[in-house]
């Protein structure tokens, strides 16, 4: 199948209200235009450097988010242009993309990364660390980001069960945070969790952003240079 094609068909299971983002990592600008052509605006990467290239080379009215583990020393190269970053996984790096943000005139809208899953090897807060920095009041102090939700990842396993138990773990942080401390804030609204092989039960868990990549773009293509 061809990559409309896919998308068309990823889009029929996915409601109005949920947002996709493409996502495009890897993958040539002539992958990423055919899904444009199709009418898709919303693309996700996880590498500063290959973001910063395609919001060079393609259409600027695509809407760029980072999806992946973002350095400090990285951040100069997204804060000009990128619409929103999914994985602020710690107050050092929230700093330093309100630092970088300001220096363009900006407000970059952020999310949280929450770790949900088993694996050690996923990035992100724990609920009590999140409560902790919220409670300090830093975070009213950084004026050039604008928290809208929380991202999380599912542990990779054939255990729907207990990914649809990951997922609706986040929506219940996401509504404790929310209640607790962005009760009156309408932008906080965002619960980005669902890839490819799990976007449905998240999608059935409340997610209202989900990152597809390879269901829309094939396996992942690598360069070789």
């Amino acid at each position: 199948m061809s990559i409309i094609e896919n998308l068309n068909l990823v889009r029929k299971g996915i409601p109005n209200e949920v947002k996709l983002v493409a996502v495009s990592k890897t993958k040539p600008n002539e992958a990423i235009e055919e899904a444009y052509r199709a009418g898709q605006r919303v693309f996700g990467e996880n590498k500063p450097q290959e973001l910063t290239q395609k919001w060079n080379d393609l259409p600027k009215d695509i809407e760029w988010h980072m999806i992946g583990h973002l350095q400090t020393n990285k951040v100069k190269y997204i804060a000009p242009f990128v619409s929103l970053i999914h994985s602020v996984d710690s107050p050092k790096l929230l700093a330093v993309i309100d630092k970088e943000a300001a220096k363009n005139g900006r407000v970059v809208d952020c999310l949280f990364q929450m770790h949900i899953a088993e694996e050690e090897t996923k990035f992100g807060f724990d609920y009590a660390d999140l409560s902790e920095f919220l409670e300090s009041g830093a975070l009213a102090e950084l004026r050039n980001v604008r928290m809208v939700g929380v991202m999380g990842m599912a542990t990779f396993t054939d255990n729907q069960e207990q990914v649809s138990y990951e997922f609706r773990h986040l929506k219940e942080i996401f509504t404790k945070i929310k209640q607790r401390y962005f009760a009156g804030d309408a932008h906080f609204k965002e619960i980005s969790m669902g890839m490819s092989d799990d976007y449905s039960l998240a999608i059935a868990e409340g997610s209202t952003i989900v990152r597809v990549g390879s269901a829309i773009f094939g396996g992942r293509v690598y360069s070789s240079k």
